[in-house]
Protein backbone atom coordinates (compact mmCIF):
# COMPACT_ATOMS: atom_id res chain seq x y z
CA UNK A 1 0.00 0.00 0.00
CA UNK A 2 1.28 3.33 -0.89
CA UNK A 3 2.47 5.88 1.81
CA UNK A 4 0.57 9.00 1.99
CA UNK A 5 1.87 12.64 2.17
CA UNK A 6 2.14 13.49 5.81
CA UNK A 7 0.02 16.96 6.23
CA UNK A 8 -1.01 17.05 2.44
CA UNK A 9 -3.72 18.59 1.88
CA UNK A 10 -7.39 16.44 1.20
CA UNK A 11 -8.41 17.93 -1.96
CA UNK A 12 -4.51 17.66 -3.54
CA UNK A 13 -5.71 14.12 -3.21
CA UNK A 14 -9.10 13.86 -4.34
CA UNK A 15 -10.26 13.00 -0.74
CA UNK A 16 -13.49 14.03 0.52
CA UNK A 17 -13.49 16.76 3.17
CA UNK A 18 -14.49 15.41 6.40
CA UNK A 19 -16.52 17.69 8.98
CA UNK A 20 -17.33 16.14 11.94
CA UNK A 21 -19.62 19.20 13.54
CA UNK A 22 -23.30 18.66 14.52
CA UNK A 23 -25.35 21.95 12.90
CA UNK A 24 -28.33 22.98 13.74
CA UNK A 25 -30.30 26.42 12.50
CA UNK A 26 -29.32 29.50 11.42
CA UNK A 27 -28.65 31.90 14.30
CA UNK A 28 -28.29 35.70 13.01
CA UNK A 29 -27.90 34.56 9.64
CA UNK A 30 -25.02 32.47 10.57
CA UNK A 31 -25.44 28.62 10.87
CA UNK A 32 -24.90 27.08 14.19
CA UNK A 33 -21.90 24.62 14.50
CA UNK A 34 -20.62 23.28 17.50
CA UNK A 35 -17.99 19.97 17.73
CA UNK A 36 -19.21 18.92 21.22
CA UNK A 37 -22.04 16.25 21.90
CA UNK A 38 -23.71 14.48 25.11
CA UNK A 39 -23.19 10.17 25.47
CA UNK A 40 -25.53 8.79 27.46
CA UNK A 41 -24.74 4.94 28.43
CA UNK A 42 -27.88 2.29 29.90
CA UNK A 43 -26.63 -0.65 31.56
CA UNK A 44 -29.07 -3.13 32.93
CA UNK A 45 -28.33 -5.69 35.80
CA UNK A 46 -29.94 -8.63 37.39
CA UNK A 47 -29.95 -8.80 41.48
CA UNK A 48 -29.46 -12.20 42.50
CA UNK A 49 -32.10 -13.69 44.98
CA UNK A 50 -33.07 -12.27 48.28
CA UNK A 51 -35.36 -10.22 50.24
CA UNK A 52 -32.97 -8.33 52.70
CA UNK A 53 -34.29 -4.71 52.85
CA UNK A 54 -31.25 -3.34 53.83
CA UNK A 55 -28.08 -3.36 51.08
CA UNK A 56 -25.14 -4.62 51.96
CA UNK A 57 -24.85 -8.15 51.58
CA UNK A 58 -26.04 -10.93 48.98
CA UNK A 59 -29.38 -11.58 49.39
CA UNK A 60 -30.15 -7.51 49.53
CA UNK A 61 -33.54 -6.27 47.43
CA UNK A 62 -33.17 -4.72 44.52
CA UNK A 63 -34.71 -1.63 45.54
CA UNK A 64 -32.19 -1.23 48.89
CA UNK A 65 -29.30 -1.77 46.45
CA UNK A 66 -31.05 1.11 44.00
CA UNK A 67 -31.25 3.31 46.90
CA UNK A 68 -27.51 2.89 47.94
CA UNK A 69 -26.53 2.96 44.24
CA UNK A 70 -28.51 6.49 44.30
CA UNK A 71 -26.39 7.61 46.86
CA UNK A 72 -23.53 6.48 45.70
CA UNK A 73 -24.16 8.39 42.82
CA UNK A 74 -24.69 11.66 44.70
CA UNK A 75 -21.33 11.42 46.60
CA UNK A 76 -19.01 11.06 44.19
CA UNK A 77 -20.87 13.28 41.94
CA UNK A 78 -21.76 11.07 39.10
CA UNK A 79 -24.92 12.36 37.02
CA UNK A 80 -27.57 9.45 36.45
CA UNK A 81 -30.78 8.05 36.56
CA UNK A 82 -31.29 4.36 38.65
CA UNK A 83 -34.58 2.87 37.50
CA UNK A 84 -36.63 -0.47 38.42
CA UNK A 85 -36.93 -2.69 35.28
CA UNK A 86 -40.86 -2.69 34.97
CA UNK A 87 -40.37 -6.17 33.05
CA UNK A 88 -37.63 -7.87 35.53
CA UNK A 89 -38.42 -7.42 39.54
CA UNK A 90 -35.30 -8.57 40.10
CA UNK A 91 -33.72 -5.98 37.52
CA UNK A 92 -32.45 -2.51 37.49
CA UNK A 93 -30.44 -0.15 35.09
CA UNK A 94 -28.59 2.31 35.61
CA UNK A 95 -28.29 5.83 32.56
CA UNK A 96 -25.28 7.89 32.90
CA UNK A 97 -24.02 11.03 30.75
CA UNK A 98 -21.08 13.06 29.91
CA UNK A 99 -19.40 14.77 27.06
CA UNK A 100 -16.45 12.42 27.41
CA UNK A 101 -17.19 8.87 27.02
CA UNK A 102 -13.93 8.15 29.32
CA UNK A 103 -16.85 9.06 31.63
CA UNK A 104 -18.47 5.31 31.57
CA UNK A 105 -14.79 3.28 31.78
CA UNK A 106 -12.97 5.89 34.14
CA UNK A 107 -16.36 6.32 36.86
CA UNK A 108 -19.05 4.32 35.67
CA UNK A 109 -17.29 0.89 34.92
CA UNK A 110 -15.84 0.77 38.74
CA UNK A 111 -19.18 0.53 39.90
CA UNK A 112 -19.08 -2.66 39.13
CA UNK A 113 -16.47 -4.08 40.98
CA UNK A 114 -17.30 -3.22 44.55
CA UNK A 115 -20.47 -2.94 46.72
CA UNK A 116 -23.52 -3.15 46.13
CA UNK A 117 -23.04 -3.95 42.67
CA UNK A 118 -20.11 -6.80 42.63
CA UNK A 119 -22.61 -9.54 42.38
CA UNK A 120 -24.72 -8.61 39.80
CA UNK A 121 -25.43 -9.94 36.61
CA UNK A 122 -25.13 -7.47 33.71
CA UNK A 123 -27.52 -7.86 30.70
CA UNK A 124 -25.84 -7.75 27.33
CA UNK A 125 -29.34 -7.68 25.91
CA UNK A 126 -29.91 -3.95 26.87
CA UNK A 127 -26.63 -2.47 27.22
CA UNK A 128 -27.12 0.88 24.85
CA UNK A 129 -24.75 3.77 24.06
CA UNK A 130 -25.52 6.67 22.06
CA UNK A 131 -24.39 10.55 21.27
CA UNK A 132 -26.61 13.27 21.23
CA UNK A 133 -26.48 15.06 17.51
CA UNK A 134 -28.03 17.85 15.62
CA UNK A 135 -30.72 17.81 12.71
CA UNK A 136 -29.68 20.94 10.85
CA UNK A 137 -32.49 23.18 12.03
CA UNK A 138 -32.22 23.33 15.62
CA UNK A 139 -32.70 27.09 16.90
CA UNK A 140 -30.85 26.49 19.87
CA UNK A 141 -28.37 23.71 18.84
CA UNK A 142 -26.25 24.10 22.06
CA UNK A 143 -29.24 23.25 24.25
CA UNK A 144 -30.17 20.52 22.10
CA UNK A 145 -26.69 19.07 22.28
CA UNK A 146 -26.10 19.08 26.09
CA UNK A 147 -28.69 20.06 28.19
CA UNK A 148 -31.85 18.49 26.45
CA UNK A 149 -31.56 15.01 27.29
CA UNK A 150 -30.60 15.69 30.78
CA UNK A 151 -33.41 17.54 31.31
CA UNK A 152 -35.73 15.11 29.61
CA UNK A 153 -34.29 12.11 31.58
CA UNK A 154 -34.08 14.36 35.30
CA UNK A 155 -37.82 15.56 35.05
CA UNK A 156 -38.97 14.36 38.52
CA UNK A 157 -42.86 14.81 36.64
CA UNK A 158 -41.95 12.13 34.19
CA UNK A 159 -40.99 8.90 35.91
CA UNK A 160 -41.13 6.52 33.00
CA UNK A 161 -39.06 5.81 30.83
CA UNK A 162 -38.72 3.58 27.26
CA UNK A 163 -35.64 2.93 25.89
CA UNK A 164 -34.98 1.18 22.16
CA UNK A 165 -32.36 0.70 19.94
CA UNK A 166 -33.59 0.80 15.88
CA UNK A 167 -31.55 0.38 12.48
CA UNK A 168 -32.99 2.04 9.10
CA UNK A 169 -32.74 -0.19 6.06
CA UNK A 170 -29.78 0.76 3.66
CA UNK A 171 -32.65 1.56 1.54
CA UNK A 172 -33.51 4.80 3.24
CA UNK A 173 -29.94 6.15 2.97
CA UNK A 174 -30.11 6.03 -0.71
CA UNK A 175 -32.92 8.06 -1.19
CA UNK A 176 -32.91 12.09 -2.44
CA UNK A 177 -31.94 14.70 0.51
CA UNK A 178 -35.95 15.85 0.12
CA UNK A 179 -37.04 12.81 -0.09
CA UNK A 180 -35.77 11.43 3.92
CA UNK A 181 -36.28 15.19 4.54
CA UNK A 182 -40.36 14.52 3.95
CA UNK A 183 -40.06 10.71 6.05
CA UNK A 184 -38.47 12.55 8.80
CA UNK A 185 -40.80 15.27 8.76
CA UNK A 186 -43.78 13.29 9.19
CA UNK A 187 -42.34 10.72 11.85
CA UNK A 188 -41.09 13.99 13.86
CA UNK A 189 -44.75 15.73 13.57
CA UNK A 190 -46.08 13.24 15.35
CA UNK A 191 -43.60 13.48 18.07
CA UNK A 192 -43.86 17.27 18.43
CA UNK A 193 -48.03 16.38 19.01
CA UNK A 194 -47.46 14.19 21.92
CA UNK A 195 -44.87 16.50 23.60
CA UNK A 196 -47.16 19.30 22.94
CA UNK A 197 -50.03 17.40 25.09
CA UNK A 198 -47.57 16.56 27.93
CA UNK A 199 -47.88 12.94 26.89
CA UNK A 200 -44.44 11.68 25.45
CA UNK A 201 -41.19 13.80 25.33
CA UNK A 202 -38.01 12.26 23.72
CA UNK A 203 -34.20 11.53 23.92
CA UNK A 204 -32.49 10.82 20.39
CA UNK A 205 -29.35 9.63 20.32
CA UNK A 206 -26.50 8.31 17.20
CA UNK A 207 -24.89 4.89 17.94
CA UNK A 208 -23.36 4.56 14.03
CA UNK A 209 -20.51 1.81 15.27
CA UNK A 210 -21.06 2.01 19.12
CA UNK A 211 -23.88 -0.28 19.31
CA UNK A 212 -22.64 -4.40 19.36
CA UNK A 213 -25.90 -4.93 17.41
CA UNK A 214 -24.76 -2.66 14.52
CA UNK A 215 -27.82 -0.36 15.61
CA UNK A 216 -28.09 3.17 13.89
CA UNK A 217 -29.93 5.00 16.84
CA UNK A 218 -31.03 4.60 20.84
CA UNK A 219 -34.01 6.26 21.29
CA UNK A 220 -35.23 7.44 25.02
CA UNK A 221 -39.23 8.02 25.27
CA UNK A 222 -39.80 9.64 28.90
CA UNK A 223 -43.43 10.69 30.34
CA UNK A 224 -45.62 11.21 33.94
CA UNK A 225 -47.68 7.64 31.98
CA UNK A 226 -46.86 4.50 30.58
CA UNK A 227 -49.66 4.31 28.31
CA UNK A 228 -48.86 7.30 26.27
CA UNK A 229 -45.34 6.22 25.27
CA UNK A 230 -46.83 2.66 24.40
CA UNK A 231 -49.02 4.67 22.41
CA UNK A 232 -46.72 6.97 20.84
CA UNK A 233 -44.73 3.55 19.53
CA UNK A 234 -47.98 2.41 18.18
CA UNK A 235 -48.80 5.25 15.92
CA UNK A 236 -45.30 5.56 14.80
CA UNK A 237 -46.19 2.44 12.92
CA UNK A 238 -47.92 3.97 10.76
CA UNK A 239 -45.08 6.49 9.65
CA UNK A 240 -43.54 5.76 6.24
CA UNK A 241 -40.15 5.94 8.47
CA UNK A 242 -41.47 2.80 10.48
CA UNK A 243 -43.22 0.62 8.09
CA UNK A 244 -40.70 0.84 5.15
CA UNK A 245 -37.46 1.80 6.15
CA UNK A 246 -36.99 0.38 9.51
CA UNK A 247 -34.84 -3.11 9.71
CA UNK A 248 -34.95 -3.20 13.41
CA UNK A 249 -36.11 -2.14 16.08
CA UNK A 250 -35.67 -3.19 20.18
CA UNK A 251 -35.21 -4.52 22.61
CA UNK A 252 -37.44 -2.29 24.43
CA UNK A 253 -36.12 -1.53 28.33
CA UNK A 254 -39.42 0.06 30.27
CA UNK A 255 -38.25 1.78 33.88
CA UNK A 256 -39.56 3.66 36.56
CA UNK A 257 -37.36 6.17 37.88
CA UNK A 258 -36.39 4.98 41.70
CA UNK A 259 -33.73 8.02 41.90
CA UNK A 260 -31.26 9.81 40.60
CA UNK A 261 -28.24 12.24 40.46
CA UNK A 262 -27.33 15.81 39.40
CA UNK A 263 -23.64 15.06 39.51
CA UNK A 264 -23.16 18.35 41.34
Amino acid sequence: MAMSEPNAPAEAKGLPTIDVNEYGGKREGVKQAMNRRLFMQLLVFRVPAGSEPVSGGPKSAPDAIAAELTQILKTRKIPGVVYADAQDPRSLGLLSWSEDPAHFVRHVRPLFTEAPLHHVTLRDDYAMIGRSYGTGHEPDLEWVLLRRPIENVTNEGTPWHVWYPLRRKGSFAKLEPIDQSHILREHAALGIAYGQQDLATDVRLACHGLDAGDNEFVIGLVGKDLHPLSHLVQAMRKTRQTSEFIEKMGPFFVGYVLGASSGK
